[in-house]
């Protein structure tokens, strides 16, 4: 596997998991109060259209000629960590 290869792997990896932390949490906040709820509600609507530009990064990722390979992995990595940052927020929240 080349360098390239493993590390689109790790941030697919990366990403794959805080879906499914997500989804965890989504189970757990299900149990909240009404009002709790709505503030829930649009946090994880926040963070799924976070998810869905990482993974449009990641596909730029895969399609990214060496030319523009240290651009893309640098743009990967601010999506990437904002999103884990707002997930990490998000979760210590509730």
């Amino acid at each position: 596997m080349t360098t390239r290869e493993a590390y689109i792997a790790k941030m697919k990896l990366q990403l794959d998991e805080l879906d499914t932390k997500m989804n965890q949490l989504e189970a757990k906040a299900s149990e909240a109060k009404a009002d709790a709820l709505e503030k829930y509600k649009l946090e994880m609507t926040k963070l799924r259209e976070q998810s869905t530009v990482a993974k449009a990064r990641l596909n730029d990722l895969k399609a990214a000629g060496e030319d523009k390979w240290d651009a893309v992995v640098a743009e990967m990595e601010k999506v990437r960590d904002a999103f884990s940052h707002s997930f990490n927020y998000f979760k210590s929240q509730l």
